[in-house]
């Protein structure tokens, strides 16, 4: 969008001319400056004679013989000038008429000598390392504090430490950046034992220094990478320092980079696979090179890491993948490429952009599997066969009886993902909540509330007993589920569920097994016939109530703080055959029975990816923020209309403050706007016949300063202005980031409410709660 500005700004200045008409308005002629390009008359720009080029013999030979040219004029947009930056001279010269290419050349014609090339390339090299030491100097400014858990640390850090245990756990994320969080936390010595309960814990003598370094790292690199990308876009030094100056000094991006996140990881790959796109299409002219094959194959190694930490890592993807196929296109309309290059072309991305970041994104959850070999927390979002796979879970190397029989003591769970197992305790519903009666959910975790006694439904005696013979449960059997712990039945009644609207509640009711007709539930196998046996693990079952009709199921919402925040349980008189209402029977005790080996459940790793992912998706789906939990509006962020508390509430506590630099985020906004404005002029513009010279390349503030500096003085105060307006933006954005700089490095004191604060004043929006 930078680049494409300028293109769009200078275009403004064109002017379509009247057939057969000379210039309107002669100007004196002042060159317009743009480092690393020839230097275009501004003049020529006012007047338009940029804007039309004349067809040569050779081209009206073309069109006599009914071949159409390559499209040249105005009808060339500034994302194609772009896209096809860099690749041969002929095709360059296509793009302006002839006489500017002339001049273009002859003006090409004076090299620098080779002392001044090389001192021009040592600044750029001094200017990369300056911008480099400046980023990770603010990022690693008082890294060490606060010495206790900020924000979100609570939960990545947990997550580095269940990596270096080994100890399975779920997230809705994918696992490369908490893979690389457990691998920093590891290498720097840090064992894994802390817990990482909540915010505010101290970490005391536990080495945190290591996982904190490494996001701070990832983060001090964006700055480079993005001074990289802006100046081989531009070819202007002024833009790229801007660029670097606007991230380096924004708080809202320092706060991110300092802390055990996955933010500065995500956005360490997305920028990385910016840089790479556009270093690959400046390699354009050298197709098939190595430092072509190098940077087309990097783009699709972040394009993997990128989408390896966060789903949202899918924008940098649609941006690489517009790219490519705008590319193609303007490939594929080359008539002096062969079809069989374009193929090579089109298998090349293909195999960079597509085949490899799909083999690594795969490779990090093998590796993510491989190492999270124990149980652990994450087991009760995942099937039954996946948690077999699980060292010291119940089911791995576990034996079992096959078949299901009265007496035995089971667990049941949900067939839908992420909705786990069947589950009560002795809390009630509160009133109003349907009837007082023992609250039935859905829990995720194992749990012995999760234990259930599958009983007859007209009896009390104890299958168990070694005097009764033993007897299977069969599809279509009456039974009822006593639940272990209370001794209570699963019951259901006409009352209506707490949370879904015309289903009906669940509860648990009775003594000591003892309650009434509507604790009766019919047992189903789906798709079996009647009299056959119920296997555990494998058997999809449902429970139809006697009384009511309605069937078993949960609705996946949850609950309220009166109910610890499970899932709720209803039962739904719909009686359509969904996830929802279909469970299995998983733990399976009866001592009367045989067991059986669950190794054969273990499933393959194609099947363990997709139920990972399907676990994933219904976990994002489920998202939604807990009773008293700080929420913001879409709308919030990009206006910094109100910031985070990642540390610290009151005034004798260390505070951080998440709030980006007020001066950078509201530039931003205005430039945008800008950007806006002056695609609109130029498009119309374009419409009617001017176009705009390739030569010309900058980013929105660098290129405005150009033409107004240029358009109100003369050629030596033309520079001075423009240094000067650069020099402005560089220092407002150092000024804003030192009155700001303690929200994001932290702050103790008044709050800034109390006049007495020294970040009173600093208070420009009311929504700033630091």
């Amino acid at each position: 969008m930078l680049c494409a500005t300028s293109r769009f700004l200078a275009a403004t200045a064109l002017r379509a001319q009247p057939r057969g008409r000379g210039p309107a308005l002669r100007c004196r002629r002042r060159e317009l400056h743009f480092p690393g390009h020839p230097e275009p008359p501004l003049c020529d720009f006012l007047t338009g004679q940029l804007g039309r080029p004349s067809v040569p013999a050779g081209r009206r030979a073309i069109l006599r013989r009914g071949r159409m040219p390559p499209a040249v004029g105005g009808g060339l947009a500034g994302s194609e000038l772009r896209a096809r930056r860099g690749r041969c001279g002929s095709q360059a010269a296509r793009a302006v008429s002839p006489d500017v290419a002339v001049e273009a050349a002859a003006r090409s014609h004076k090299q620098p000598a080779p002392g001044s090339r090389h001192f021009e390339a040592a600044g750029r090299w001094a200017l990369l390392a300056l911008v480099t030491l400046l980023s990770f100097a603010t990022r690693f400014h008082r890294l060490d504090e606060p010495q206790h858990i900020c924000w979100d640390e609570t939960h990545f850090g947990k997550m580095g430490s269940y990596y270096i245990n080994r100890t399975f756990f779920f997230d809705v994320h994918p696992p490369l950046g908490k893979m690389l969080i457990g691998l920093a936390g590891y290498l720097s010595g840090y064992d894994g034992t802390f817990s990482f309960q909540k915010p505010g814990d101290k970490y005391e003598h536990h080495n945190y220094m290591g996982m904190r370094g490494f996001c701070a790292s990832l983060g001090s690199l964006l700055v480079p990478f993005a001074y990289l990308t802006v100046l081989e876009l531009s070819k202007s030094l002024p833009a790229a320092l801007l660029t670097a100056a606007l991230l380096t000094f924004d708080t809202g991006c320092l706060t991110l980079s300092q802390y055990i996140l996955l933010d500065p990881i995500l956005m360490f790959f997305i920028m990385a696979a910016m840089l790479s796109m556009v270093k690959y299409n400046s390699c354009a002219d050298r197709p098939f090179s190595a430092p072509w094959w190098f940077w087309l194959s990097l783009t699709g190694i972040n394009l993997a890491g990128a989408l390896g930490v966060k789903f949202v890592g899918l924008f940098i993807i649609v941006q690489v993948g517009w790219n490519t196929i705008s590319d193609l296109w303007h490939l594929f309309g080359d008539l002096s490429l062969s079809l069989v290059t374009v193929g090579k072309h089109l298998t090349a991305r293909i195999l960079c952009l597509i085949v490899l970041p799909l083999a690594l994104y795969t490779a990090t959850y093998a590796v993510h599997f491989m190492v999270l070999n124990k149980s652990g927390p994450g087991d009760g979002f995942f099937s039954s066969a996946f948690q077999a796979r699980l060292s010291g879970n119940n089911l791995h190397n576990a034996s079992i009886p096959e078949y299901l029989a009265y007496g035995s003591v089971i667990t049941v769970k949900n067939l839908r993902m992420a909705i786990g197992y069947l589950h009560s305790h002795r809390h009630l519903y509160p009133e109003g909540i349907g009837a007082r009666q023992q609250q039935v959910t859905t829990y995720l975790h194992k749990d012995y509330n999760n234990l259930w006694i599958i009983k007859k439904h007209n009896t009390n005696s104890d299958p168990l007993d070694p005097s009764f013979p033993v007897e299977f449960v069969r599809h279509g059997d009456i039974i009822r589920l006593e639940h272990k712990e209370t001794s209570r039945n699963l019951h259901s009644h006409y009352h209506e569920a707490p949370l879904t609207r015309k289903h009906y509640q669940v509860t648990g009711y009775g003594i000591n097994g003892t309650g009434d007709s509507n604790d009766f539930w019919r047992i189903e196998v789906v798709n079996r016939k009647f009299g056959n046996r119920i296997k555990v693990l494998r058997s999809r079952i449902r429970f139809i109530h006697l009384v009511t009709g309605c069937v078993l199921g949960s609705s996946g919402k949850v609950l309220p703080k009166w109910g610890w925040e499970q899932l709720e349980v209803t039962c739904t008189p719909y009686l359509k055959e969904t996830l929802n209402s279909i469970w299995n029977v998983e733990d399976h005790i009866n001592p009367k029975l045989p067991n059986i080996s669950l190794d054969v459940l273990q499933p393959s790793f194609p099947e363990i990816l997709l139920e990972s992912h399907m676990v994933m998706i219904r976990g994002n789906n489920g998202l939604k923020p807990k009773d008293n939990e700080f929420t913001s509006k879409p709308w919030h962020w990009p206006i910094n209309y109100q910031g985070l508390r990642f540390s610290g509430i009151n005034d004798t506590d260390f505070r951080v403050y998440l709030l980006g630099n007020p001066v950078v985020w509201w530039l931003n906004l205005l430039s945008i706007a800008l950007y806006l404005l002056s695609g609109s002029i130029i498009a119309v513009a374009m419409q009617r016949g001017a176009r705009l010279p390739p030569e010309v390349e900058g980013v929105l503030w660098d290129t405005l300063l150009r033409l107004c500096a240029w358009s109100l003085a003369s050629s030596s105060l033309a520079r001075g202005i423009h240094t000067v307006g650069i020099m402005s933006l560089l220092l407002g954005a150092a000024y804003s980031f030192y009155l700001f700089h303690p929200l994001a490095y932290g702050m103790v004191g008044p709050l800034a409410q109390d006049p007495r604060s020294p970040m009173a004043g600093l208070r420009w929006l009311e929504s700033w709660d630091f």
